[in-house]
């Protein structure tokens, strides 16, 4: 028999991505009629009614990027970048000419070739079936090409990918395809000297596969984007969240529809349930409105269906229809990516309003937090950067969400955790794709139960470079926020299309 060999696609990194939220709308509908053939309000009805085959195609993430010039873009699903808040194109990056030195000197004599380091995954790593591979490359005379080569398990079959150029001299190409086994991979880069140029390449790198997944995180492995097999509580009180937002600042036309993730969150208060998601998939900075036709699918993963649709009935415990959002009052007055320390937000729903839910296979309970568990929230300062590398390691986190691509598993990175900016956690090698972001950040993670602390949220990543930023809670207005989801009086809010929400003004 022939060996038969699994063909690695390229993809673009993505960082992440959005969420969203409605009030039920004004226009009266027929019932939907759940599993238990109790009927659904009306109102909230609607927003199940809403999400037709055709919408649920054309929802896109709310991925949020940025630039090598600080510019922020949302990354469409087919990897272009459409500019956010301006309008300036993607890849029109502001380049100084290369300088050229007298004879004797410069360019055209340059015999020096590339220099190559951070290679990632580096010796003995361990990833999943997905992963971002990612390296620093430079060179003084300029860069004319940089590619990875993969050599599979049978140590002689190869294949190469041409890197894409990201911020601080990375280069990173998105994998995906890797079967179990030890596997080979090294950097080949040429810069644009005379004569052909010169060529490095670096030393071969091994690194082996581990498909298992369901933080299958031991040693000092570090998992870049994987399939989340584990289960557990964390799998329950997270989820997908479809919503719409508007195409232009006067709201006019028709709404675009996004998808993002959530997570159900302990809150302490009875009546509500509250969903922590990214402000992004709550409110649109741009166009300055609240989301609308907002439905949370937890534990979407466990559908029967073949992936996200509108049959609540095939979801395990069903959907829901939060009534308002809550973000703070900063990510509304600026635009992305000015605002970036407050992506943190809230949906909230009414638990006495059994007509929010749309019952699943199982309807234990009307009652979210009940029926899809909830996680803890910590908003105290996380291990951070301990030098002690690995899974066994204090600061090792697990970063969750729906991907778009994915559909409809629930994945997971998992790593050591840093800092990127005075704002942000960082995840450098995590490579979960857009439809992620609002998703939680776990630490530590009790692999046995899948549950854990949530001590952040997918937020942003970089246009051509792998990695995840997460906001800080503590020292921030989050847990100032939270307290108002879990306050504010229902009839505080309106119901109109677009201000469904209310800003928290937090010291």
């Amino acid at each position: 028999m022939k060996n038969r060999r699994i063909r690695l696609t390229g993809l673009l990194a993505t960082g992440f991505s959005l969420s969203m939220l409605l009030l039920a709308g004004r226009s009266v509908a027929q019932p939907v009629e759940p599993a238990n053939n109790r009927s659904m309000d009306s109102n909230k009805a609607r927003v199940v009614e809403h999400w037709t085959k055709a919408r649920r195609a054309n929802a896109i993430p709310r991925d949020l990027v940025i630039d090598a010039r600080g510019l922020g873009y949302l990354r469409k699903p087919d990897g272009s970048l459409e500019p956010y808040g301006h309008q300036i194109s993607a890849g029109a990056a502001e380049k100084s000419p290369t300088p050229f030195a007298r004879p004797g000197g410069g360019q055209n004599n340059d015999t020096t070739p590339p220099s190559i380091s951070n290679m990632d995954p580096g010796p003995g790593a361990v990833i999943g079936a997905s992963y971002t591979f990612s390296a620093t490359v430079t060179d003084a005379s300029g860069l004319k090409s940089v590619a990875f080569e993969i050599q599979y398990p049978d140590g002689v079959t190869t294949q190469k990918f041409n890197a894409t150029a990201g911020a601080n001299d990375t280069w990173s190409v998105a994998l995906q395809g890797f079967s179990n086994g030890d596997w080979s991979w090294w950097v080949v880069a040429k810069d644009t000297a005379k004569k052909g140029g010169n060529t490095a390449t670096s030393d071969v790198v091994d690194f082996s596969v581990d498909t298992g997944g369901g933080g299958g995180s031991t040693g000092t492995d570090t998992i870049g984007n994987a399939e989340w097999t584990a289960g557990g509580a964390v799998q329950t009180a997270a989820g997908r969240i479809y919503f719409e937002m508007p195409k232009n600042a006067r709201w006019k036309g028709p709404w675009g529809g996004f998808v993002c993730s959530g997570t159900v969150v302990a809150d302490g208060t009875s009546g509500r349930s509250v969903i922590l998601t990214a402000a992004h998939c709550v409110y649109d900075d741009l166009n300055k409105a609240y989301a609308r036709n907002v439905l949370f699918i937890p534990d979407q993963a466990g559908t029967n269906g073949s992936g996200t649709d509108r049959n609540c009935s095939n979801d395990p415990i069903g959907c829901w229809v939060p009534s308002f959002g809550v973000v703070d009052v900063n990510w509304t007055t600026a635009t992305f990516p000015d605002n970036i320390p407050w992506d943190y937000a809230y949906y909230v729903v009414d638990d006495t309003d059994i007509g929010a839910h749309s019952s699943g296979i199982t309807s234990s309970s009307e009652i979210l937090d009940v029926a899809a568990g909830a996680l803890a929230i910590s908003f105290a300062t996380p291990y951070i950067d301990d030098g002690d590398p690995g899974a066994h390691s204090v600061d090792f986190t697990h970063a969750l969400g729906y991907s778009y691509s994915e559909d409809p598993n629930f994945m997971y990175c998992a790593e050591d955790m840093i800092t990127e900016g005075a704002d942000n956690w960082w995840l450098p090698s995590c490579g979960l794709s857009g439809g992620s972001s609002g998703g939680p950040w776990v630490q530590p993670m009790d692999l046995a139960a899948g549950s854990g602390p949530v001590i952040s949220l997918n937020s942003w990543g970089y246009a051509n470079s792998p990695g995840m930023a997460g906001p800080m809670f503590a020292g921030t207005s989050t847990e100032c926020v939270f307290t108002m989801a879990k306050t504010l009086d229902w009839s505080a809010v309106s119901d109109i299309d677009g201000e469904a929400g209310t800003a928290a003004d937090c010291p």
